[in-house]
């Protein structure tokens, strides 16, 4: 039975941040996938391990669960919550985010990202809390 381009991005999720299988993501993305979104350019199946690799190591993903999920032909849209913990303290950590893929032959071959990272950091501690109020209301974040 063939998967379908939604369960090809659970797929992703369950093993990439769940797992940790970070050989996956040679396996369900082709070698000219582009992700972007996740950086100031499109990232690529070397460039999205080493993206993985420095989150992973400050949080694991215990869960990614789709709130909301469109699959229309190759394509398949969700917005998510991943919920981890912080490797530092255990302290629990919810990110939010969405993601749109277009799927052929059972890999990914583009997709358009979006993650809150500016919560993500916050969490960690790294920003302050309530940077993006901070920031709209004027305030710096001591730079």
């Amino acid at each position: 039975m063939t998967q379908t381009s939604l369960e090809l991005l659970n797929e992703w999720y369950d093993r990439i941040w769940v797992r940790q299988d970070l050989e996956a993501i040679n396996l369900l993305f082709t070698p000219d996938t582009e992700a972007m979104g996740m950086m100031d350019f499109a990232v690529g199946p070397e460039d999205f391990r080493v993206l993985a690799e420095a989150i992973l190591a400050q949080i694991d993903v215990t869960g990614v669960q789709f709130e909301r999920a469109i699959e229309m032909g190759d394509w398949a849209w969700a917005t998510f919550t991943a919920q981890a913990v912080a490797l530092r303290d255990r302290s629990p950590i919810a990110v939010s985010g969405q993601i749109m893929a277009r799927v052929t032959d059972g890999r990914i071959v583009e997709a358009y990202n979006q993650v809150d990272f500016l919560s993500l950091f916050e969490q960690l501690g790294y920003l302050p809390k309530d940077s993006l109020a901070l920031c709209l209301s004027g305030e710096g974040l001591g730079l």
